[in-house]
């Protein structure tokens, strides 16, 4: 089984930064792109950015300039430096990764974290 964990999420003030973690870990050949998404509350989850392996990278074209998608293939971990936040960032964190077990790739989910952006 694969398991994603997110941590990074926290309260921050308008203006602020935080830096999102995820890691995969468990039995797999490889993971292919990883993505970071976002729920806002009462709101449907929505794409926030994207990295392959080879590190191409697409990102929700409101959040451009401000968020910034990277991983460490090595250690199986993407990473989400947001900068500049506001209010309307606040939402739950979901990591997702495309992992290759065994030939066919599957799609996992993190449980979320929790970012609060607030004074």
């Amino acid at each position: 089984q694969v398991q994603l964990v997110e941590s990074g999420g926290g309260l921050v003030q308008p203006g602020g930064s935080l830096r999102l973690s995820c890691t995969a870990s468990g039995s797999f050949d490889s993971i292919n792109v990883m993505r970071w998404y976002r729920q806002p509350p009462g709101k449907q989850r929505e794409l926030v950015a994207g990295i392959t392996a080879g590190g191409s990278t697409n990102y929700a074209d409101s959040l451009k300039g401000r968020f910034t998608i990277s991983r460490d293939n090595a250690k199986n971990t993407v990473l989400l430096q947001m900068n500049s936040l506001k209010p309307e960032d606040t939402a739950v964190y979901y990591c997702n990764a495309d992992v290759a077990i065994s030939g066919p790739a599957y799609r996992f989910w993190g449980q979320g974290t929790q970012v609060t952006v607030s004074s």
